[in-house]
């Protein structure tokens, strides 16, 4: 099974912390959609990361329906995402949260760095950060609650909510540190910080989230 995709993307590191939580046996290119996109388009024609080969050669991309894949294959009677009912439903939306902040992130980012400084509209950078603050905001209320060994959904165990907001975290605060995330969230910052910890998360390192363009 190969993995393409650099985990400087939030998108492509949820899978491959998802992939180590299940205990698969992966290899890694770490490819970008900017800085190889003839090589990233040769396996998915949208050129985006992540994209999952199989071993009998199927491709899937898109996180979430990689990660709907990785539950159904590995996940048992207990997949990261619980299959029905309010316990998925609370998975799902912390999942869609902070994917949708990660969006909003690079909105931002790309309005930043990819348009002449003369064009750059910085409301629109404002406007997008702002709908980040608000979900991590959403998210800090939940860790707050937590007790010290508690998950971000709830329940007695890690779970795809988890691993997908620390991701985000991790990218948040590694992209746009003027943000001062630790002091604004703090209770979702210490949250991150224990899962950073974790050996499903250092194996997949964020190494190189900062280099924003090669995404």
């Amino acid at each position: 099974m190969l993995l393409v995709g650099v985990n400087r993307s939030p998108y492509t590191r949820r899978v491959a912390v998802t992939l180590a939580a299940y205990g698969v046996v992966f290899e890694q290119q770490a490819l970008s959609g900017f800085g190889n996109r003839a090589d990233v388009r040769a396996v998915n024609a949208l050129g985006r990361i992540p994209a999952l080969v199989l071993d009998d050669g199927e491709v899937l991309v898109d996180s979430a329906a990689i990660i709907d894949y990785l539950d159904e294959t590995y996940g048992g009677d207990r997949p990261l995402t619980p299959p029905a009912g309010a316990d998925r439903r609370a998975v799902l939306r912390v999942a869609a949260l902070m994917m949708g902040a990660c969006d909003k992130l690079l909105q931002a980012a790309y309005e930043r760095n990819h348009r002449p400084p003369e064009k750059v509209h910085e409301e629109w950078i404002a406007h997008n950060e702002r709908q980040v603050l608000g979900g991590l905001r959403f998210l800090d209320e939940l860790a707050s609650r937590l007790p010290d060994d508690g998950w971000i959904a709830g329940g007695e165990r890690l779970s795809q909510a988890d691993i997908t907001t620390v991701v985000a975290y991790t990218f948040a605060n590694a992209v746009r540190p003027q943000l001062k995330l630790a002091q604004k969230v703090p209770a979702l910052a210490k949250f991150a910080t224990r899962c950073e910890d974790m050996p499903i998360f250092r194996r997949a390192p964020s190494a190189g989230v900062d280099q924003l363009v090669g995404i």
